[in-house]
């Protein structure tokens, strides 16, 4: 490879956000005639998480989709909520079957190619020069999806929090599970005052996705999420006997940090390092399709690629529930409570998708009605 190859169009980073906008390109004609070029200092051959997300009819991950469930609940303190999902079905798909199905129908087109090497450095001129530890590239046009330098988790001028978990994917000598229902949250188990929660998926009978996750500001010890699930497993499923046979863990922030001010004429932010992921709940897929095809619409109608891709609304609701959360932490259980008891899992649903009318909203957000909403509103005006 020589110094200063040029592609149409550069994306970094080979996750989620990366992979979905290279395989739109792909079966789109308007870029068969487009060099593309996807750098990554990773392969991508690990198992390194699992993406969930709600859908009412087949889509392209059908033949990726690790298991597919119609049934959920949510546990409280308080109550259990069940849920009939119908006409949705909750989705799961590992990370390496996805890795493997980009890559094998991205390795088909004679115009993309992947190129493993860090990326030290992007910088904008008449074109844009991406900088590797090996040699330099132009492009005009670099999707990234490096989190900006200025990110930070604890700064004063935005609200931020974290959404950090580890789970075990276990496997029990008997039947376990109730194959057709997941666990979405279970508040029960608790680390303190703070929002904390199990989330259980069940592949089969007898194995399970078992994560315990924090909603809060600051992270804990590998030990500590460990001790929790072991504690739920031995007393809230009552199993005794198990194997642990993956393990995954995340951190991913839930903030109103404006990433989309760093996009540019030529450089676009993408996933995580772009905003995607929903501020007030961390859910990351749905939004990644949908922002994946607006860049593509953009693209083809001659706009910037970062045209149109948040809807402000829906990002203050968003810094009024990260509000709550950051300043009354422990209202967490009672905020979800109140958003599944109150409101059908369909409108949630849509909700979270961002595809609800506005007197559905104003319905959720009636829900919710409380002295620490009223402060959290006006404090965000």
């Amino acid at each position: 490879m020589t110094n200063n190859v040029h592609y149409d169009y550069i994306i970094v980073g080979n996750g989620l956000a990366g992979l979905q906008l290279a395989l739109k390109m792909a079966t789109d004609s308007f870029f068969d005639e487009k060099l593309i070029a996807l750098i990554d200092t990773s392969e991508k051959k690990t198992n390194d998480k699992t993406w969930s997300f709600w859908e009412t009819k087949s889509s392209q991950w059908k033949d990726i989709a690790h298991k597919s469930w119609n049934k959920a609940s949510i546990i409280t303190s308080k109550k259990n909520i069940d849920l009939e999902l119908n006409p949705y079905s909750y989705k799961a798909i590992q990370a390496i079957d996805f890795y493997i199905y980009a890559k094998k129908k991205l390795s088909k087109k004679g115009n993309i190619r992947f190129i493993v090497e860090h990326v030290e450095s992007i910088t904008e001129d008449d074109i844009v020069k991406v900088s590797t530890n090996k040699t330099t590239y132009t492009a005009g046009h670099v999707f990234d999806s490096r989190i900006p330098e200025t990110f930070s988790i604890n700064s004063k001028k935005h609200i931020s929090i974290i959404q950090h978990f580890k789970g075990w994917v276990i496997k029990t000598e008997n039947k376990a599970f109730e194959k057709d229902s997941i666990i979405m949250m279970d508040y029960r188990l608790k680390d303190g005052e703070q929002t904390t929660f199990t989330y259980v998926l069940p592949f089969s009978e007898t194995t399970a996705l078992v994560e315990f996750t924090y909603f809060t500001s600051q992270l804990v010890n590998e030990d500590t999420y460990d001790s929790f699930i072991k504690t739920y497993i031995k007393d809230y499923l009552k199993i005794d006997n198990y194997s642990i046979t993956e393990t995954e863990t995340g951190q991913i922030p839930m903030t109103n940090f404006p990433f989309e001010k760093f996009n540019t004429n030529k450089i676009t932010k993408i996933g995580t390092g772009g905003g995607w992921v929903k501020g007030s709940t961390g859910y990351s897929f749905k939004h990644t399709q949908k922002k994946v095809s607006q860049i593509i619409e953009n693209i083809k109608a001659n706009k910037i690629p970062s045209h149109s891709l948040f809807k402000s609304r829906f990002k203050f609701y968003d810094k009024i529930f990260l509000k709550v959360l950051k300043d009354e932490n422990h209202k967490g259980e009672w905020i979800f409570q109140q958003f599944y008891d109150k409101n059908s899992i369909q409108t949630m649903f849509r909700f979270l998708d961002e595809e609800s009318t506005f007197f559905e909203e104003l319905k959720i957000m009636w829900s919710l009605f409380s002295w620490s909403f009223i402060k959290a509103f006006f404090k965000t005006l």
